[in-house]
């Protein structure tokens, strides 16, 4: 990969993984789209990774909240509260651990990775993150989330595995729908999607150790870069949600789907 290639990808990466319009989409359509060869799920996961960490910095009081609550767990604490939201955390990202292995293991990882597939997808999870957010309440916060709502967000995680689809996207339509207000949907997303995608780094740090010393440095450089777009992005998009609706994402989608559709 040259060093363009690199930016390019990570530019794509930190911008689309937190607005709701598909990181994993934007990427397949890079090479597709480009003269680039596919880049594929190593970097992939790379990118994921650099996005972590940004999600770890810019929220940091709530992860140290979370570890608090991890302690309490095992009787190194008694914050009822945080323990409460670290285990919602948790039931909430068991469905997209599940369905990540599932895809892994059965060596459905190729099939994903069609550009019709993406193009599908964006139009109908856009058009299902408009009504959500037209029609949804925001009478909810992160901590007054309840059992049944961690699960019925995690299974939308699960279901963002598919290309095109969005993890934030599909998560905060289900926190939206559910009663969640913008800036809240996109906090709670932001933090389920830490025990997710680290899980996906440590099985990529797998694959990375078997890897050529080049395609090292190339996962390395991109996820480096992919940090500081998407902690870029993340303040935008807080600050953002805070005054505007999510329409601006729906009618993006919507387009760039269609015309997917239309060049294919």
């Amino acid at each position: 990969m040259t060093f363009l290639q690199e930016l390019i990808i990570a530019i794509v990466q930190g911008i689309t993984e937190f607005l709701p319009i598909s990181s994993s989409g934007h990427l397949i359509l890079i090479p597709k789209l480009t003269d680039f060869p596919d880049q594929g799920p190593l970097i992939d996961v790379a990118v994921h990774v650099g996005s972590l960490l940004a999600i770890i910095l810019y929220f940091r009081k709530d992860v140290i909240g979370l570890a608090r609550g991890g302690f309490a767990s095992v009787g190194l604490g008694k914050d009822d509260e945080q323990r409460k939201l670290f285990w919602f955390v948790v039931i909430g990202t068991i469905p997209a651990v599940a369905a990540g292995l599932f895809i892994k293991l059965g060596g459905y990882l190729e099939g994903f990775r069609s550009t019709d597939l993406v193009a599908t997808n964006l139009i109908i999870f856009g058009i299902l993150l408009g009504l959500a957010d037209r029609f949804g309440k925001q009478t909810k916060a992160y901590e007054d989330m309840s059992l049944k709502d961690a699960i019925l967000v995690g299974i939308a995680q699960a279901m963002a595995l598919i290309p095109g689809t969005s993890r934030s996207g599909a998560t905060m339509t289900a926190a939206r729908a559910l009663g969640y207000s913008r800036v809240e949907s996109a906090r709670f997303s932001f933090l389920l999607a830490i025990p997710a995608v680290a899980g996906a780094g440590v099985l990529a740090a797998f694959d990375l150790a078997g890897a050529t010393a080049q395609m090292q440095q190339d996962a390395i450089v991109t996820g480096i870069l992919t940090f500081f777009t998407a902690l870029a992005t993340m303040i935008f998009l807080m600050n953002f949600l805070k005054k505007a609706s999510m329409l601006v994402f729906v009618v993006y989608r919507v387009l760039l789907g269609i015309a997917l559709l239309a060049l294919l």
